[in-house]
């Protein structure tokens, strides 16, 4: 096809002084034919030629503005930030990194957690057998409320356009119910009820924005035709029925939980314990209406896996005073003591509470929320003996953790090559255990990548390659000390150097609970 029309015919093509021309035949059907009124001026007569199709098929034509962003390569961190190409992902099958994603457990492993985000949530191209990325898009919502990131993954969704999809509705829908954010989802619903995940999430939103007549008209033919689940249809019956709901006792949880459950659990007076559930639902207590130990070992559960700010946390555990003791309670108290020592800049108030309250932090899991709050604070502090050493691991787990190095005394031989470490040079001292040799060979600068790894790289599937990266530091982390120098010598050959400088550090640092 041409833009041109008169080019779709023969004729057209005499326009064209150099097209060669065969001589017609008398009598023949060229001669007779009348000149087309499509030719134009100038042109010599039509082409004699042989037809070289016995069909003609018009290919299908998609078009979109060439500033509007394909929903697959949306996200929230632009390249200039990541310094991520935008083929992160082109070159791989989404089935190949959909099987990367799901096998790979970073719940401990701080500094791979924090490349994970940065890889789900940078703006780069969808995978080339991803038609408009949307599966993909799926699976980096998934993978983000894995880690109990609510907000990031609604964000990812709003920017990429919550009605993109039934799909990506429903995921936008079952955040929206964790977060306590329903409304804007439940009126796009009602305007648009095709989207709507279930019969049993409609009559939910209709009467939840105020249309409780519908809301049960909707629910009443649902349930006369058996197309409610069980559950569902008792609970939503309940949430319908308030008056009801205060005569019923209470129920078991459903057997499957889902957002919408929960919700309506809530919703009539029988909330349900998150802390069984996978960890985005403990979003639910963070919403001011659970008790103050519930807010916080939700607010700890997601601060594990850096879906909670440690501002947040922080603020979290100092609201009110401890009323209690033991457990929780006692590393409450000692959080709180060494926020206020630090706060008056009180050398000797930080000297006294800093070991314990780093133990009971230790214990909790939350080294590195704790280290970016106060590890550039306590490595100006003059401390001595355990205080100075967890200030020491304190500082180095610290985003700032280079410079800090540079200023920090080194009391020991661990402490030198941490140091060492920290400006990425660790064979410039001594490696003090088999762990550190392992590091040290990951960053000599003959260090060699796996044959695999070097295949995947060379074939331009650099989301791929780091993904695997990221497995074989995992497998680091549980005793496969084989695996360390592999995975930092990948990491560092595509630029994450930072990355593998905390990796290295937290490894040595976090190797007790690691």
């Amino acid at each position: 096809m041409s833009a041109i029309n008169w080019l779709d015919h023969r004729d057209g093509l005499a326009a064209f002084p150099d097209t060669p021309q065969p001589a017609a035949q008398p009598g023949s059907a060229a001669t007779r034919r009348a000149p087309s009124l499509r030719s134009p001026p100038g042109a010599s007569g039509p082409v004699n030629e042989s037809p070289v199709a016995s069909a003609v098929v018009v290919p299908e034509v998609t078009t979109r503005s060439l500033d509007e962003a394909q929903i697959g390569a949306v996200g929230l961190l632009p390249r200039s930030v990541t310094g991520l190409p935008p083929t992160l992902w082109q070159t791989s099958r989404t089935a190949a990194l959909n099987r990367l994603l799901s096998g790979l457990d970073v719940s401990h492993l701080p500094a791979m957690q924090s490349l994970l985000y940065t890889l789900l949530l940078a703006e780069s191209d969808p995978p080339g057998d991803d038609r408009d990325g949307t599966a993909f898009l799926l699976t980096r919502i998934d993978r983000l409320t894995d880690l109990g990131a609510v907000e990031p993954a609604m964000a990812l969704i709003e920017r990429a356009g919550p009605t993109a999809s039934p799909e990506v509705f429903a995921r936008w829908f079952d955040l929206s119910l964790l977060s306590g954010e329903e409304n804007a989802a439940c009126a796009t619903m009602t305007e648009q009820p095709t989207l709507a995940p279930s019969i049993t999430a409609l009559a939910f939103c209709r009467a939840r924005l105020g249309d409780w007549d519908t809301a049960a008209l909707t629910y009443g033919g649902a349930s006369a035709l058996g197309l409610l689940p069980k559950a569902e249809d008792r609970l939503l019956r309940l949430y319908l029925d308030p008056e009801l709901a205060e005569e019923t006792p209470p129920m078991p949880p459903p057997a499957e939980m889902t957002p919408l459950a929960f919700r309506l659990a809530e919703s009539i007076g029988t909330p349900l314990p998150s802390a069984g559930l996978p960890r985005a639902y403990a979003m639910a207590d963070l919403r001011g209406i659970s008790g103050w130990r519930a807010e916080i070992e939700a607010a700890e559960r997601l601060a594990r896996t850096g879906a909670l700010a440690e501002n947040r946390l922080l603020g979290i555990y100092t609201d009110r005073r401890p009323a209690a003791s033991g457990g929780l309670w006692d590393r409450v108290d000692l959080l709180q003591q060494l926020d206020r020592a630090l706060s008056a800049q009180d050398p000797g108030a930080v000297q006294s509470v800093l070991p314990n309250a780093w133990s009971a932090i230790r214990q909790a899991e939350l080294e590195l929320p704790f280290a970016r709050l106060w590890g550039a604070t306590l490595a100006g502090m003059p401390l001595t003996d355990a205080a100075a050493r967890t200030a020491f691991d304190v500082a180095l787990l610290s985003p700032e953790y280079e410079a800090l190095a540079q200023g920090l005394a080194k009391r020991t031989p661990r402490e030198a090559y941490l140091a060492a470490l920290a400006s990425g040079r660790p064979g410039e001292a001594t490696a003090p255990d088999l762990i550190a040799a392992a590091i040290t060979r990951g960053f000599a600068p003959d260090a060699a990548i796996p044959p695999t790894l070097r295949a995947v790289l060379q074939q331009g599937r650099l989301g791929e390659a780091v993904l695997i990266a990221m497995t074989y530091y995992a497998r680091a982390a549980q005793g496969e000390t084989k695996d360390i120098a592999p995975a930092l010598a990948t990491l560092r050959a595509v630029g994450l150097e930072d990355s593998a400088r905390r990796a290295a550090l937290q490894l040595m640092i976090l190797e007790q609970r690691l």
